[in-house]
């Protein structure tokens, strides 16, 4: 049985799968690599494609990578990732684990979508946009069965979009952005110190403490206003929600849905659905296998790759 093989490089692991070419997982590994030791991220991925070609007992087909920050144009490395896992910016995958054909990488949000879209909750869809909600806020979106990627690689970073004008800067210098307003990253500044993470402000909420509910459905609100004027803009038929906030379950997704629905333009009987992510921490790796053994130009991102 042929298959192709997706590794999605994180900041402190490597997730990685082999999967057919019609969505069967044949195998899931997560690996953790010592981020302080220099190259010891891609020494991860070359042990585990080994590992897997072992267990499997014959080559894949095609090996796809994500990784976070932005992919070069070729597809060939990722090309701008300031502060983290050095050795990364410009890496050559294709020359890296010496195959005979080019490795397409990724942005991290953008497999997470396609993985989505292939074996998960936005399968079949043509149109998507995913918000995934952790220690900041990441993104991507699908356009007609083509994801965005746009002139630089940034497209679909829905989380540097501001929904409150007045409010503290992000790391990309957008002011009040949703990573402001929902992410862990800010959870003691938006609760005056009183927790130190999201899931402990849900746990408050659901406990009846007032100002937990306030601080948390305000955050449930910004997200909704995001999500509402991406359908202006992106008109996605789903709207996926990932990361580890979205484990929230009803507390997360029932106020999001009420609030969406407040301020959506609806031009006819449909709504934007609100689903959460199903394929969990392999989204990633199971878009870079589809990436990289997909038909050319299926999801718009083969052919920019220039994979031969």
């Amino acid at each position: 049985m042929t298959y192709g093989m997706g590794m999605d490089l994180g900041g402190s692991s490597v997730k990685a799968v082999a999967a057919t070419t019609e969505g069967k997982a044949l195998a899931r590994h997560n690996e953790a690599f010592d981020s302080d030791r220099p190259m010891h991220f891609a020494e991860t991925v070359r042990a585990l494609v080994q590992r897997i070609e072992k267990e499997q007992g014959r080559s894949a087909v095609r090996i796809g990578l994500s990784a976070p920050g932005l992919a070069a144009k070729d597809g060939r490395s990722i090309a701008f990732m300031p502060g983290r896992l050095s050795g990364l910016v410009g890496l050559d995958w294709s020359d890296y684990l010496g195959t005979s054909y080019q490795v397409p990488v990724l942005n991290d949000a953008h497999a997470a979508l396609l993985g989505e879209v292939w074996q998960g909750a936005a399968r079949g869809c043509q149109n998507v946009i995913m918000i995934t909600l952790g220690t900041g806020v990441g993104g991507a979106a699908m356009v007609d069965g083509r994801l965005l990627r746009g002139h630089t690689g940034k497209a679909g970073h829905l989380g540097h979009s501001t929904v409150n004008v007045d409010g503290a800067p992000d790391v990309c210098n957008m002011p009040g952005s949703l990573e402001v307003a929902i992410g862990n990253c800010t959870i003691r500044e938006r609760t005056q110190g009183r927790f130190s993470t999201t899931h402990d402000l849900i746990a408050a909420h659901l406990g009846g403490d007032a100002d937990a509910s306030r601080v948390w459905l305000r955050s449930v609100r910004e997200l909704a206003c995001g999500i509402a004027s991406f359908t202006n803009v992106l008109d996605p038929e789903i709207a996926v929600i990932g990361g580890g906030i979205a484990r929230a379950g009803k507390a997360l997704f029932e106020p999001l849905e009420g609030f969406v629905r407040e301020m959506e333009w609806r031009t006819g009987t449909d709504s934007v659905r609100i689903v959460p992510a199903q394929l969990g921490e392999y989204a990633g790796a199971f878009g870079a296998a589809w990436n990289a053994t997909a038909p050319e130009g299926q999801d718009g991102v083969a052919a920019a790759d220039g994979r031969n």
